[in-house]
């Protein structure tokens, strides 16, 4: 599994020996901050598949329920299921009638 890094924060200091570092080069019109980019990153892997909720939240430096609820401000769902998957996971509740 990939952790990506774009520039180390203290918060993620525990992660070091597992995160890689990425450079990029970003607009100076660009008004984020690091944590900004960093906590974007995080839910946009989390959105794809690529993070769990845990490792999203710990790469965004946040605690879980924290980064849950900062999931709406980049509009990602914290439900990562599409429609057959919600679909199969009713009928095997086995209280769904579709």
């Amino acid at each position: 599994m990939k952790n990506y890094c774009l520039l180390k924060q203290p918060q993620i200091l525990h992660l070091q020996q597992y995160m890689r570092t990425l450079t990029i080069n970003l607009p100076e019109s660009l008004k984020l901050n690091e944590s900004e980019i960093i906590t974007f990153l995080a839910c946009k892997l989390y959105e794809k598949g690529s993070l769990s909720l845990g490792q999203a939240a710990e790469m965004a430096g946040v605690a879980k329920r924290e980064f849950m609820d900062m999931l709406g401000n980049y509009d990602v769902s914290i439900f990562n299921y599409d429609s057959d998957e919600l679909d199969n996971d009713v009928l095997l509740s086995g209280k769904g009638n579709l």
